[in-house]
């Protein structure tokens, strides 16, 4: 699963750091989660601890994300001939032949839109439509669904949309603000999906999004948006990109503003109430999943947190400050302790380097390692891809800082370029897993060792 991992595993203590991070890997795939998750039984549908009774008359699946193919090859091993026809999009780097028997897979772009995903969602549309008050519609939703589904909305065009995502993601705004404004200028997302169908309909989630929140996987496209025109014009001016997003996209939130374009509905909209949302896995699970296999292993693990935000390099040299604190004076807990994070950082990116988020932090926590620190820290992104780089992550020890310093390397050079991948390719410390098939944010694991 690590495609280097027997290089990267230069002593014990990182292999079992490499060993749990493929194990969190293993648990988080979307195939498992599914089959163990959702369970039919004679004509019932059983997801977690909900009972459907399947009398309907067709049974279409529609939806998108970076899990979703996986998604649907387990829905189809459990439903099979139930299912009347699908279209769920996915990503283009995914070349996995998968049984989704009359689940058809549409590819399309990601993190940057493309035609292709806009096509894709009109013949997932034309699909779900044919279904009504008779029929059961089963969306399945993962994290990278945004950008895999644009329907550009009110005379926005595509372009417009993928400069906005650009320069929102270069500017370093979180997921929560980069869905706030793709609902606002999508036909579909923020629950419009909801107003085009006329149905029963089960979203099965995966979820990226810190605090699950609904309204944001894949920019909520079945659930109540409690977000305005107003939040998404704030967002765009905090990062001071108002005057440099298109005429047409100013025009539209200007329009919802003023109440002269109809706003994302809201919670308490009736067009919801035969629609249940139903999260499958998230965060936390891998988090809990990492702590296990360290106590299984005899190591005791505590997770930190689940919702980790702020700039990657200063959550980094935060990290490295928490390691150094036990593995100097084993306050506030006594090594060996393996300690876990997850959520999702942001890069300010303002050199030219390649890289991301999680690389990023590793790099930045190298800062305050010494030659003779005794303790280990990995970060990967669980979708096996970090920033614009072909890597999940990095790691760090005092072998990586030992070779630092022989070679008189500047570590701030990198970071001032956005340049972490190619530092961590230069020493042999990047993680390489390819595309997982799932995406459950990040986690970064620290192993303080005696």
């Amino acid at each position: 699963m690590i495609k280097n991992k027997e290089r990267l595993s230069r002593n014990n203590e990182r292999r079992l750091v490499l060993d749990a991070i493929e194990d969190v890997l293993k648990n988080c795939d979307p195939r498992s989660i599914v089959l163990d998750n959702v369970k039919l039984v004679d004509n019932t549908l059983i997801i977690k601890d909900i009972k459907i009774k399947l009398n309907f008359r067709s049974i279409y699946v529609i939806g998108g994300g970076k899990a979703s193919g996986y998604m649907a090859e387990a829905l189809n091993t459990i439903l099979k001939d139930k299912i009347t026809a699908g279209l769920v999009i996915i990503p283009d780097y995914i070349n996995e032949q998968l049984d989704t028997g009359k689940i058809k897979l549409w590819k399309a772009s990601h993190p940057i839109p493309n035609a292709k995903g806009v096509e894709g969602v009109k013949k997932m549309l034309e699909l779900a439509k044919q279904a009504d008050k008779d029929d059961l519609v089963i969306c399945l939703i993962s994290g990278g669904g945004s950008a895999l589904m644009p329907m550009p909305y009110n005379g926005i065009t595509l372009e417009e949309k993928q400069e906005l995502t650009r320069l929102l993601l270069n500017a370093g705004a979180n997921i929560d603000e980069l869905n706030t404004v793709r609902k606002h200028i999508s036909a579909i997302k923020g629950g419009r999906l909801i107003k085009l169908l006329k149905t029963n309909i089960i979203a099965l989630i995966i979820s990226d999004v810190i605090n699950d929140r609904l309204d944001t996987i894949a920019s909520g496209l079945t659930v109540p948006d409690n977000t305005t025109y107003a939040d998404a014009k704030r967002i765009i001016e905090k990062y001071n990109l108002w005057n440099k997003v298109s005429h047409n996209i100013r025009r539209v939130i200007e329009d919802g503003i003023k109440g002269d374009i109809e706003e994302t509905p809201k919670p308490n909209d009736p067009i919801f109430k035969d629609v249940k949302n139903i999260i499958l896995a998230n965060n936390e699970f891998a988090c809990i999943k990492a702590m296990e296999y360290f106590v299984n292993n005899g190591i005791d693990a505590r997770i930190l947190t689940t919702t980790l935000q702020g700039e990657a390099k200063d959550v980094g040299l935060v990290l490295a400050s928490i390691a150094n604190e036990i593995d100097k004076h084993n306050r506030p807990f006594n090594k060996p302790i393996a300690l876990i994070a997850g959520g999702e950082t942001y890069v300010s990116v303002k050199g030219n380097g390649k890289g991301g988020r999680n690389q990023e932090l590793v790099l930045s926590a190298l800062r305050l390692l010494d030659a003779k620190s005794k303790w280990i820290l990995a970060s990967i992104g669980t979708d096996g891809i970090d920033g614009n780089s072909d890597a999940a992550g990095a790691i760090i020890d005092n072998l990586t800082k030992t070779y630092v310093l022989e070679h008189n390397i500047n570590i701030e050079d990198f970071l001032k370029e956005n340049d972490s991948n190619t530092f961590f390719k230069n020493i042999g410390d990047v993680i390489y897993t390819g595309a997982t098939g799932t995406n459950v944010n990040d986690i970064t694991l620290i192993f303080i060792y005696s």
